[in-house]
């Protein structure tokens, strides 16, 4: 069982300049903690998150990390310039010391990608986006010809550290998405009930095997897929405690969470608990003690069958010494039992 933390960077009561400080710190002790990788939403336009620009946070990030494995969970490739992102990936892969992992996705919320023009074809403009970045991260020259990008001879300069390149991740819930995550040879993250979670582990594995020989799987250096699970968390002294500083936090994040479909008349995805107990009744919320917490994660492992669990710690309006204290708490006596 491995760790990691998950980041929306959602809007709370402090200037922005402060969140982005006391997530740089949070995350720094997570590095020393011992955590396997940090990812980082993307979102626009919303209090949802307030790193719109990945590239640039997560280059902070690595100048204060040394051990830590970084990356987009999910870069939104329909709003990018293919040129532009392979340049901006190969950068960070370089001043991270060869620690990116590059998540890739369409998107979500068709409201962030239609305010770049690019609702109605995203789908088209994430598969040929992702085939130009595999080309361009592997290749020496570039030669594309499709329906919205044409490129003719262009240098690869800039190359990452790792190669082919960067592992690849993405978010997985239907059938058809974890079939094309197997066939590149991507990891793979779901949220969610547990329930969805256990099926979502059981057909990726069967995909991932299914699809062994496909040759999307050439530039993969994945040879045992991450499988994990998105899941929100605080852990304090006690139950009463972590429950009185988390339910809070949590409405604050919901608030945000579904601040843009408002906006537009409608609700955020039904796999999203509304509350913090309906979340921690289908295992999506995991909030208590240390005990509670190990065996809450324990319980799930053995029922869903993931291998890579990621947390989101800081969320809605806990503080940064809330947070630093469950990371503390977290490290020092739940992940001990699941070395």
């Amino acid at each position: 069982m491995e760790f990691g933390l998950f980041d929306h960077l959602d809007r709370n009561d402090r200037p922005d300049a402060e969140l982005y400080a006391d997530r740089l710190a949070i995350i720094e002790a997570a590095d020393v903690a011992g955590f396997r990788g940090y990812h980082q939403a993307e979102h626009h336009m919303t209090p949802l998150g307030l790193a719109p620009s990945p590239s640039v946070f997560l280059s902070a990030v690595a100048q204060r990390t040394s051990r830590i494995r970084l990356g987009p969970l999910v870069y939104l490739l329909p709003i990018y310039h293919p040129l532009r992102l392979i340049e901006e990936i190969c950068m960070l892969d370089q001043l991270s010391g060869g620690r990116l992992e590059l998540g890739v996705g369409a998107g979500i919320s068709p409201y962030e990608v239609g305010y770049y023009g690019v609702a109605d074809d995203r789908q088209s403009r994430f598969h040929e986006t992702l085939a130009i970045l595999i080309k361009g991260l592997t290749s020496a020259r570039l030669d594309h010809h499709g329906e919205h990008h044409r490129f003719d001879d262009v240098p690869m300069v800039l190359k990452p550290i790792q190669q082919p390149m960067p592992p690849l991740w993405a978010g997985v819930g239907s059938s058809e998405g974890m079939n094309f995550a197997a066939r590149h040879g991507m990891n793979a993250i779901g949220l969610g009930p547990s329930e969805r979670i256990r099926d979502i582990a059981a057909f990726y594995r069967k995909a991932w095997i299914e699809h062994a020989d496909d040759p999307m799987r050439a530039h993969s250096s994945v040879q045992t897929p991450r499988i994990g699970a998105l899941r929100q968390i605080h852990v304090a002294a006690s139950d009463a405690q972590a429950w009185e500083e988390a339910a809070p936090a949590y409405d604050h994040w919901y608030g945000n969470l579904n601040w843009l479909w408002k906006e537009h008349g409608t609700q955020v995805s039904s796999n999203l608990a509304r509350d913090l107990q309906t979340g921690m009744d289908n295992g999506a919320v995991i909030v208590g003690g240390p005990d509670t917490v190990r065996k809450a994660i324990a319980g799930e492992a053995e029922a869903t069958g993931y291998n890579y669990v990621v947390l989101q710690f800081a969320f809605g309006t806990l503080t940064r010494d809330q947070v630093l204290r469950s990371i503390d708490l977290f490290a020092n006596e739940v992940m001990p039992a699941f070395d």
